[in-house]
């Protein structure tokens, strides 16, 4: 199993969008993920050590190295083809390329 954080301002409405729409897209194209959400201030680098990839809906800075793929997440939300599917895409190449 593939272990995504994602994360947004609030933790709550984004993320979970997010979240929702990486299962059902990464099980359709045939990959076994878990997708955790957290608002983006409560990340740690210790958070990130728990995970495969992290999905922010945008670019976050951190005072530490994120050594883990970043996706950016936040064109998902739009639900709009053409700007999902690359997302998505990225993703799952991300995700052969681990080779998990």
């Amino acid at each position: 199993m593939i272990r995504i954080l994602a994360a947004c301002g609030a933790g709550i409405n984004s993320s979970h969008q997010i979240k929702t729409a990486i299962e059902e897209e990464m099980k359709k194209r045939g990959f076994d993920v878990k997708v955790d959400t957290i608002v983006i201030k409560d990340i740690t680098e210790d958070t990130l050590k728990n995970y495969d990839i992290f999905t922010p809906i945008s670019k976050p800075k951190f005072s530490f190295s994120i050594e883990i793929p970043v996706i950016e997440a936040g064109p998902i939300l739009y639900r709009i083809p053409a700007m999902a599917d690359p997302v998505f895409d990225e993703l799952e190449q991300v995700i052969r390329n681990l080779k998990k």
